[in-house]
This record gives structure tokens, C-alpha cells and sequence, in this order.
């Protein structure tokens, strides 16, 4: 009897967090359903934080993920950005962790490999490969959701 299991793929972020919903059952991937949560600049940080955290346990309890695979922080240019992104980062693996939910990381280069076994792909390779992967008729939008999807599918592909 084939095993079915659900993963949810996150791209953190404090303006727009990616989330994407796969199942993959005896091999084969398919798409289930993706999006991103977002947050106003203008309002306050600790209630954007409080956002992700009430959006994010929502979408887990709704598709009841078996694991949660989400992107490393990657090196930043802007140090204000990389801390608001970090902290939203942290909300995501305590709200993950609060689920009992198994967690795995994985660094934009890893993804990259995962889907186009080239390091330096683009976001459009990435999202063309997604489109093929999941067997879509375009590239899931907004980009945010499509790495997440990509996200969801390295470990669909990396994990037992």
C-alpha cells in the first residue's frame, strides 16, 4: 500500500513569506497548493511577526503536513534586512517546532542543485523546473510560493 505524505515548503521572509503544499505518494510528486503570506512595512514589526506566526498555523493545521522543509537564511547585503528576515525566519521554526512537526533546512544553493543540478540557476530556471516537476501549466506565483514549492520538492527528493 502506498504512503502518501504531505510536505510544506517555506521561503521566509518579514514582507513575504512563500509557502507551498505538495504530496508526494509512491514516487510521484504532486502540486497541492501554494502561496504567501504578507506583511505591511507599516505595520509595526512585533505584529508582523505576530501575522506569520497566526498565518503560518493556519495553513499547517488546513493541509496537515507530515514535514516541513524551509530555506536557510542566505548572506545578505543589507544587515537590517538580513536581522528583520532572520527574526521572521525564527517565528517560522518556532511555529514549526510548537506542531511537533519534523524540520528540514535546506540553503538556496542546495535547492538549486536539488532542481536544475546547476548552482548558480536563476529564479526563473528554478521556477520553470517547479512548473515541470508538478506537472503545471505555468510557474506558480508569486516567486516567493514557487521556492517555496522548490523547497518542498528538494525534500521530497533528500529525505526517506
Amino acid at each position: 500500500m502506498p504512503t502518501s505524505k504531505i510536505i510544506l515548503g517555506i521561503d521566509p521572509g518579514i514582507a513575504d513569506t512563500g509557502w507551498g503544499v505538495i504530496n508526494k505518494e509512491a514516487g510521484d510528486l504532486k502540486f497541492v497548493a501554494c502561496g504567501s503570506i504578507v506583511t505591511s512595512a507599516k505595520t509595526d514589526f512585533i505584529k508582523r511577526l505576530e501575522s506569520l506566526h497566526n498565518e503560518l498555523k493556519k495553513i499547517i493545521k488546513k493541509y496537515k503536513p507530515s514535514s516541513v522543509s524551509v530555506e536557510e537564511l542566505f548572506f545578505c547585503k543589507n544587515v537590517k534586512t538580513a536581522l528583520m528576515v532572520g527574526q521572521a525566519r525564527g517565528v517560522v521554526l518556532m511555529t514549526i517546532a510548537q506542531n511537533k512537526l519534523p524540520i528540514f533546512e535546506y540553503t538556496p544553493l542546495q535547492v538549486k542543485q536539488a532542481l536544475t543540478s546547476y548552482g548558480a540557476a536563476d529564479k526563473n530556471q528554478v521556477g520553470q523546473m517547479v512548473k515541470v516537476m508538478l506537472n503545471l501549466n505555468a510557474v506558480p506565483k508569486p516567486d516567493d510560493a514557487a521556492d517555496a514549492l522548490a523547497i518542498a520538492i528538494t525534500c521530497a527528493n533528500s529525505t526517506k
